[in-house]
């Protein structure tokens, strides 16, 4: 697995997971890599520091040991992180993201999520075969253009389903 920082043509930077490096691409070339916070397909790959790993005797997440320049200031020349972007790596950084994470949480909270089962539920709803309830899952771009031509009322939503991993 690999991890990319990519940035959309609206400016939006976001982080995403791909099996590898040939599979960002191949997925960016069939247009299938899209911006997380506005939906734009104009992504590509942003600027990346590599990620390393401190030694054996630097400061550990439960403060096992201490770094012989852990209380030594900084020389570098590379600016201090905004304070909103410290911490977890889910937390939204800006107020787009903070609205989209709100929305998610209240479809979560009242509405099932069906998955893949969602074309045949909605329709079936529509014509009066299942009794309506809110849900939500996962479309196809055709199979929800089809609903929607058939008068289904369905809408888009600006997240994609919530993953376990692992």
């Amino acid at each position: 697995m690999i991890r990319y920082s990519l940035k959309c043509a609206e400016g939006h930077s976001f982080d995403s997971w791909f099996q590898s490096a040939a599979a960002y691409d191949k997925l960016a070339v069939a247009g299938l890599v899209s911006c997380a916070v506005c939906g734009s397909e104009k992504v590509e790959k942003a600027i990346m520091a590599p990620r390393v790993r401190p030694g054996r005797k630097a400061v550990s997440s439960v403060g096992e040991a201490e770094s012989p320049d852990a209380a030594q200031p900084s020389n570098s020349h590379e600016p201090a992180a905004p304070a909103q972007t410290q911490g977890a790596l889910s937390a939204p950084a800006s107020e787009m993201e903070k609205a989209i994470q709100e929305l998610r949480k209240k479809v979560e909270e009242n509405s099932d999520y069906v998955g893949k089962d969602f074309v045949s539920q909605a329709r079936a709803m529509h014509l009066g075969d299942a009794p309506a309830r809110a849900i939500h899952g996962e479309a196809r771009p055709e199979e929800a253009k089809s609903l929607i031509e058939d008068g289904v009322p369905v809408l888009p939503l600006p997240f994609g389903p919530a993953r376990k991993t692992n």
